[in-house]
Protein backbone atom coordinates (compact mmCIF):
# COMPACT_ATOMS: atom_id res chain seq x y z
CA UNK A 1 0.00 0.00 0.00
CA UNK A 2 1.61 3.69 -1.08
CA UNK A 3 1.87 5.78 1.65
CA UNK A 4 0.71 9.24 0.89
CA UNK A 5 1.57 10.77 4.06
CA UNK A 6 2.93 13.64 4.81
CA UNK A 7 5.19 14.42 7.39
CA UNK A 8 6.98 17.78 6.45
CA UNK A 9 6.84 20.49 4.55
CA UNK A 10 8.94 18.55 1.66
CA UNK A 11 6.23 16.46 0.69
CA UNK A 12 3.82 19.33 0.31
CA UNK A 13 5.57 19.43 -3.05
CA UNK A 14 3.74 16.48 -4.42
CA UNK A 15 0.40 18.16 -4.28
CA UNK A 16 -1.28 19.57 -7.10
CA UNK A 17 -2.35 23.25 -5.62
CA UNK A 18 -5.25 24.58 -8.02
CA UNK A 19 -4.76 27.53 -10.43
CA UNK A 20 -5.35 29.89 -6.27
CA UNK A 21 -2.35 27.91 -4.86
CA UNK A 22 -5.29 25.82 -2.73
CA UNK A 23 -6.69 22.60 -2.10
CA UNK A 24 -9.33 21.07 0.02
CA UNK A 25 -8.65 19.37 3.43
CA UNK A 26 -11.29 16.76 4.68
CA UNK A 27 -10.32 16.80 8.95
CA UNK A 28 -12.10 13.47 9.98
CA UNK A 29 -11.94 12.66 13.88
CA UNK A 30 -9.41 10.46 15.34
CA UNK A 31 -12.05 9.14 17.81
CA UNK A 32 -14.58 7.27 15.48
CA UNK A 33 -13.78 8.66 11.86
CA UNK A 34 -16.59 10.78 11.52
CA UNK A 35 -15.99 13.50 8.65
CA UNK A 36 -15.92 16.75 10.55
CA UNK A 37 -15.61 19.43 7.93
CA UNK A 38 -14.32 20.55 4.81
CA UNK A 39 -12.03 23.58 4.58
CA UNK A 40 -9.10 24.92 1.95
CA UNK A 41 -5.77 25.14 2.51
CA UNK A 42 -3.20 26.74 1.21
CA UNK A 43 1.12 25.49 1.03
CA UNK A 44 1.91 27.98 4.16
CA UNK A 45 -1.72 26.79 5.86
CA UNK A 46 -0.36 22.71 5.88
CA UNK A 47 3.20 23.93 6.73
CA UNK A 48 1.92 25.97 9.76
CA UNK A 49 -0.40 23.04 10.85
CA UNK A 50 2.76 20.94 10.51
CA UNK A 51 4.75 23.12 12.39
CA UNK A 52 2.19 23.64 15.28
CA UNK A 53 0.30 20.65 15.26
CA UNK A 54 -2.79 22.76 14.98
CA UNK A 55 -4.68 23.01 11.94
CA UNK A 56 -4.41 25.69 9.66
CA UNK A 57 -7.02 27.03 6.48
CA UNK A 58 -7.01 29.32 3.90
CA UNK A 59 -10.34 31.57 3.82
CA UNK A 60 -11.40 32.33 0.25
CA UNK A 61 -13.94 35.00 1.89
CA UNK A 62 -11.48 36.68 3.80
CA UNK A 63 -8.35 35.99 1.52
CA UNK A 64 -6.38 35.14 4.70
CA UNK A 65 -5.02 31.97 6.64
CA UNK A 66 -6.91 31.31 9.89
CA UNK A 67 -6.38 28.65 12.39
CA UNK A 68 -9.21 26.68 13.46
CA UNK A 69 -10.90 27.77 16.72
CA UNK A 70 -8.49 30.78 17.29
CA UNK A 71 -11.38 33.14 18.33
CA UNK A 72 -14.00 29.71 19.51
CA UNK A 73 -11.57 27.46 21.23
CA UNK A 74 -12.49 24.75 19.25
CA UNK A 75 -8.92 23.53 18.09
CA UNK A 76 -7.90 20.99 15.86
CA UNK A 77 -4.93 18.96 16.80
CA UNK A 78 -3.57 17.88 13.88
CA UNK A 79 -2.60 13.84 14.11
CA UNK A 80 -1.77 12.81 10.35
CA UNK A 81 -2.47 14.58 6.98
CA UNK A 82 -2.31 11.94 3.79
CA UNK A 83 -2.56 13.06 0.22
CA UNK A 84 -5.78 11.31 -1.97
CA UNK A 85 -4.16 9.10 -4.68
CA UNK A 86 -4.68 12.28 -7.14
CA UNK A 87 -2.64 14.52 -4.46
CA UNK A 88 -5.03 16.91 -4.93
CA UNK A 89 -6.98 16.52 -1.89
CA UNK A 90 -5.74 16.41 1.57
CA UNK A 91 -6.92 13.98 4.41
CA UNK A 92 -6.42 15.92 8.24
CA UNK A 93 -6.78 12.96 10.69
CA UNK A 94 -7.52 15.30 13.75
CA UNK A 95 -8.62 15.14 17.56
CA UNK A 96 -11.23 18.37 18.26
CA UNK A 97 -11.23 20.41 21.01
CA UNK A 98 -14.78 21.10 20.97
CA UNK A 99 -17.42 21.15 18.27
CA UNK A 100 -15.72 21.65 14.43
CA UNK A 101 -19.41 23.52 13.01
CA UNK A 102 -20.11 27.29 13.47
CA UNK A 103 -23.44 26.02 14.31
CA UNK A 104 -21.99 23.95 17.39
CA UNK A 105 -22.45 20.65 15.66
CA UNK A 106 -19.49 18.24 16.13
CA UNK A 107 -19.81 17.91 12.59
CA UNK A 108 -20.80 20.13 9.65
CA UNK A 109 -22.39 17.13 8.61
CA UNK A 110 -25.01 16.55 11.15
CA UNK A 111 -24.93 13.25 13.25
CA UNK A 112 -22.25 10.73 12.96
CA UNK A 113 -23.65 7.26 13.58
CA UNK A 114 -22.61 6.33 17.79
CA UNK A 115 -19.56 4.07 18.76
CA UNK A 116 -20.67 2.45 21.87
CA UNK A 117 -17.62 3.98 23.01
CA UNK A 118 -18.38 7.35 22.14
CA UNK A 119 -21.88 6.81 23.76
CA UNK A 120 -20.47 5.94 27.18
CA UNK A 121 -17.89 8.74 26.94
CA UNK A 122 -21.06 11.22 26.40
CA UNK A 123 -22.86 9.87 28.85
CA UNK A 124 -20.02 10.42 31.69
CA UNK A 125 -19.47 13.90 30.64
CA UNK A 126 -22.84 14.28 31.30
CA UNK A 127 -22.62 13.05 34.73
CA UNK A 128 -19.56 14.52 35.16
CA UNK A 129 -21.75 17.86 34.61
CA UNK A 130 -24.80 17.20 36.52
CA UNK A 131 -23.64 14.87 39.15
CA UNK A 132 -26.82 12.86 40.10
CA UNK A 133 -27.47 11.64 43.49
CA UNK A 134 -26.97 8.46 43.49
CA UNK A 135 -24.86 7.93 40.65
CA UNK A 136 -22.36 5.45 40.70
CA UNK A 137 -20.07 7.31 38.71
CA UNK A 138 -20.60 10.68 40.81
CA UNK A 139 -19.32 8.81 43.41
CA UNK A 140 -16.41 8.00 41.42
CA UNK A 141 -15.94 11.59 40.30
CA UNK A 142 -15.86 13.02 43.54
CA UNK A 143 -13.21 11.07 44.95
CA UNK A 144 -10.36 10.79 43.51
CA UNK A 145 -8.83 8.22 46.07
CA UNK A 146 -11.73 6.06 45.66
CA UNK A 147 -11.98 6.23 41.98
CA UNK A 148 -7.96 5.23 41.25
CA UNK A 149 -8.48 2.59 44.15
CA UNK A 150 -10.87 0.84 41.69
CA UNK A 151 -9.16 1.36 39.02
CA UNK A 152 -6.28 -0.95 40.42
CA UNK A 153 -8.75 -3.11 41.55
CA UNK A 154 -10.40 -3.77 38.14
CA UNK A 155 -7.17 -4.06 36.68
CA UNK A 156 -5.85 -6.98 38.88
CA UNK A 157 -9.00 -8.81 38.45
CA UNK A 158 -9.09 -8.81 34.58
CA UNK A 159 -5.03 -9.81 34.90
CA UNK A 160 -6.27 -12.68 36.91
CA UNK A 161 -9.49 -13.54 34.90
CA UNK A 162 -6.73 -13.81 31.88
CA UNK A 163 -4.24 -15.77 33.24
CA UNK A 164 -6.87 -18.26 34.62
CA UNK A 165 -8.70 -18.17 30.52
CA UNK A 166 -11.94 -17.39 32.48
CA UNK A 167 -15.02 -16.74 30.50
CA UNK A 168 -15.58 -13.48 32.75
CA UNK A 169 -12.25 -12.06 31.27
CA UNK A 170 -14.68 -10.27 28.85
CA UNK A 171 -16.67 -8.62 31.71
CA UNK A 172 -13.99 -7.78 33.96
CA UNK A 173 -12.34 -6.19 31.00
CA UNK A 174 -15.93 -4.23 30.35
CA UNK A 175 -15.31 -3.07 34.16
CA UNK A 176 -11.86 -1.90 33.43
CA UNK A 177 -12.75 0.34 30.23
CA UNK A 178 -15.70 1.83 32.52
CA UNK A 179 -12.98 2.96 35.00
CA UNK A 180 -10.38 3.95 32.90
CA UNK A 181 -12.45 6.39 31.38
CA UNK A 182 -13.74 7.94 34.79
CA UNK A 183 -10.47 8.08 35.90
CA UNK A 184 -9.08 10.02 32.66
CA UNK A 185 -12.32 12.11 32.61
CA UNK A 186 -11.98 13.07 36.59
CA UNK A 187 -8.20 13.80 35.64
CA UNK A 188 -9.58 16.20 32.96
CA UNK A 189 -7.88 13.96 29.92
CA UNK A 190 -10.43 12.88 27.07
CA UNK A 191 -10.75 9.66 24.92
CA UNK A 192 -10.08 11.85 22.05
CA UNK A 193 -6.18 12.46 23.52
CA UNK A 194 -6.09 8.30 23.78
CA UNK A 195 -6.98 7.99 20.59
CA UNK A 196 -4.94 10.88 18.78
CA UNK A 197 -1.70 8.85 20.73
CA UNK A 198 -2.62 5.56 19.60
CA UNK A 199 -3.11 6.96 15.59
CA UNK A 200 0.37 8.59 16.43
CA UNK A 201 2.11 5.84 17.26
CA UNK A 202 0.83 4.02 14.58
CA UNK A 203 2.48 6.70 12.33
Amino acid sequence: MTDRTLRSPDDLDALSFDARGLVPVVAQSTADGAVLMVAWASREALELSLATGLMHYWSRSREELWKKGATSGNLQRLVSLHADCDADTVLARVAMDGPACHTGERSCFGAAPATVMSELWDLLESRNAQRPEGSYTTRLLTDENLRLKKLGEETVELVTALLRREERASEEAADLVYHLLVALLGAGRTWDEVLAELARRRG
